[in-house]
């Protein structure tokens, strides 16, 4: 703690105090405090990581001076949002948080047009947006956006850093938090530091993963996976000019910062405090699995990436204690866990990570009609909460769908996992006999048999095929189908996140085909553009986008309303011995919630004895307001229903 007979920034070293010099002195001990409070969380991870190297010390208060230069240069108004989040520490656990997702050009045209589009956020109960990757991207293909070759300037065709300030401002006045997305295990190799590496400057070439022969890119080879296999196979990229191999994990034009350099964490850090100074709120840290590498792995989930992960979440509390970490691993339920702080990091590491599991299940039970592997999966190997931390739940998202379906899961039921993927791959792809959903496959990969899938919500759920049939009873399932899913990321336990344009049921989109830059890429068909003219539509009784948009808002404002959702209340799966039906609980102080889902085209009877075992006393339906009367001693739930039990 700060000395009070002391100067506030007494003992910091010369580049902090110097930081610190034009401050008033009340602001120099806040970020003194602060320091004190997330000392240990910052420093044992990073002297593990670092520790035994010669240039540690002075790395660390070159560390400490970028902090303070952050907290210096941070708006008055932003030092009042990390005060209030100091006595609000569980803002974002709160059930009156919801997420709605987006590319910036394709919901609105620029930054500063997305101001315009505010009150549509509002009426859906918006209190978070995500500008899919806003920085500034390399021309031509960049990968949707993560091929990032400046991180202090936004996209040109988008804006500039100052609109996305302003913007933020704006939606800040609206209780919305803005999510960019940091990529941390690559650059592009148009950016700066990538450049001096290629002209030869090795203090930068250290900034990456180069290497002079195939020696050691051929001993990691043996264990990496291709993510990319159908364009981009292998792991790495020879450069004749350089006369160097580079690790492109991704792409050839990503190029893998090397982590055990901690100048590289010192980069991070500073691009990481420039931009929650413009007004981010959360920051979605991309590919973050693969940014430590050991040779005999699969280079992924190691160790040391949460010691980074720990150590930037420390830094921020430091110096933009408003700011939360969204971390992106889309790994297996057993890796998946720690990215929310496990062992050690209890507390300490992510504030959110996708449920990926949860939405591969939710997609799983909806084609097979059988929710037996979704309860299995979700019971097995997901705690019921977390300290300080909660998922972000979702049906989708910009990415595709990989149907992480473990063969041990799989045979817990008598299943074999390679049958059922393919299964998944096919339904989806809308050529299996008597599949509603219409998508296509993503990077099939035909060595291993993996298979991903590419579609809109929408158009999974059978909305596109219903459509094209004129088929008015399978639109209306279509329509349920889309709103369970909606009341089950709602209920479950987290933020849940909206993905742009499934409130009004855009469809697959296939111009992407005639764009030779992403042509290659079936995730455009999920991208669609915003549909303004079809938005309009929302406000007419009775068509379909009424009824999506409403419905959603419904479920929306349901949470809102019900405490027991908020995020510290754990979630526990429930076995309802119903085929086809999933149950949880989530316990809290104010009695349980109890949540049911069917997940069959036909009706299912829940014995009323089930609801009453689990506490749901007085048998509202939160999701209705309505209370609920068996029938004959059961619970009436029609195909697709969603009821959430009080």
């Amino acid at each position: 703690m700060c000395d009070r007979g002391s100067p506030p920034d007494a003992g910091l070293p010369a580049r902090a105090a110097s930081a610190l010099a034009g401050l008033a002195s009340h602001e120099r001990e806040i970020f003194t405090l602060r320091l004190e409070r997330s000392r240990a969380d910052l420093l044992e991870p990073l002297d593990r990581l670092y520790g035994d190297r010669r240039d540690y010390p002075a790395f660390v208060d070159d560390l400490i001076g970028v902090l303070a230069e952050g907290w210096a240069a941070r708006p008055a108004d932003l030092r009042r949002l990390d005060l209030r989040r100091d006595l609000e520490p569980d803002w974002f656990l709160r059930q009156t948080m919801v997420g709605y997702v987006f590319y910036v050009d394709r919901f609105a045209g620029t930054i500063s047009e997305v101001a315009g589009h505010i009150d549509y956020l509002d009426e859906l109960g918006v209190t978070y947006v995500h500008f899919m990757p806003c920085l500034k991207p390399r021309p031509g293909d960049s990968d949707g956006g993560y091929s990032v070759m400046d991180y202090r300037a936004v996209d040109p065709r988008l804006g500039t850093i100052d609109d996305l300030a302003d913007t933020a401002a704006a939606l800040r006045a609206r209780g919305i938090s803005l999510c960019i997305d940091l990529v941390l295990n690559h650059t592009a190799k148009e950016h700066a530091w990538a450049r001096k590496a290629f002209a030869g400057d090795p203090a930068y070439q250290a900034y990456y993963r180069m290497f002079d022969d195939r020696t050691l890119p051929d001993r990691y080879e043996a264990t990496l996976d291709e993510v990319f296999p159908a364009h981009a196979p292998g792991n790495f990229t020879w450069y004749p000019a350089m006369k160097k191999w580079v690790w492109t994990t991704f792409n050839e034009h990503q190029w893998d910062l090397d982590w055990t350099n901690p100048r590289v964490f010192l980069e991070i850090v500073d691009v990481m405090l420039f931009l929650a100074n413009r007004g981010v709120e959360v920051f979605r840290l991309d590919a973050v699995a693969f940014l430590w590498k050991r040779i005999g792995t699969r280079c992924q989930n190691e160790p040391e990436v949460h010691d980074i992960l720990q150590a930037l979440r420390a830094a921020s509390r430091v110096a933009a204690s408003a700011v939360i970490h969204l971390e992106e691993a889309i790994v297996s339920p057993r890796d998946l866990v720690p990215y929310l702080g496990a062992g050690r990091h209890a507390g300490r590491e992510g504030n959110l990570a996708y449920h990926n599991s949860l939405m591969v299940q939710f997609w799983s039970s909806l084609a097979s009609r059988d929710t037996r592997l979704m309860a299995h999966v979700l019971r097995s190997h997901f705690p019921g909460h977390f300290r300080n931390a909660t998922w972000a739940t979702y049906l989708r998202c910009h990415d595709d769908v990989g149907w992480a379906i473990t063969d041990e899961d799989a045979a817990t039921l008598g299943l074999s996992g390679h049958a059922h993927r393919s299964f998944l791959a096919a339904f989806y792809e809308g050529v299996f006999p008597g599949s509603f959903a219409r998508g296509a496959l993503f990077q099939s990969n035909p060595l291993t048999g993996d298979k991903r899938s590419s579609g809109t919500t929408a158009s999974f759920c059978g909305l596109e095929s219903a459509m094209l049939d004129d088929d008015a009873a399978g639109i209306e399932t279509a329509i349920h189908r889309i709103l369970m899913g909606h009341a089950l990321i709602a209920a479950f336990g987290g933020l849940p996140l909206l993905y742009m344009g499934d409130e009004i049921g855009l469809l697959n989109d296939h111009a992407y085909l005639s764009d030779p830059d992403k042509a290659h890429d079936s995730r455009w068909m999920h991208r669609p553009p915003m549909d303004w003219r079809k938005a309009e539509r929302r406000t007419v009784p009775g068509t379909i986008e009424a009824r999506l948009h409403g419905g959603i808002a419904e479920i929306v404002q349901r949470r809102k309303a019900t405490p027991h959702l908020h995020g510290e209340n754990p979630t526990e799966i429930l076995d309802a011995a119903v085929d086809g039906v999933f149950a949880f609980r989530r316990v809290s102080p104010l009695g349980p919630l109890v949540a049911v889902f069917n997940f069959a085209d036909a009706w299912r009877r829940v014995p009323w004895s089930f609801v009453e075992a689990h506490g749901a006393g007085d048998f509202v339906d939160r999701l209705t307001g309505e209370r609920v009367v068996p029938e004959a001693g059961m619970l009436m739930l029609p195909p697709y229903a969603r009821v959430w039990l009080t």
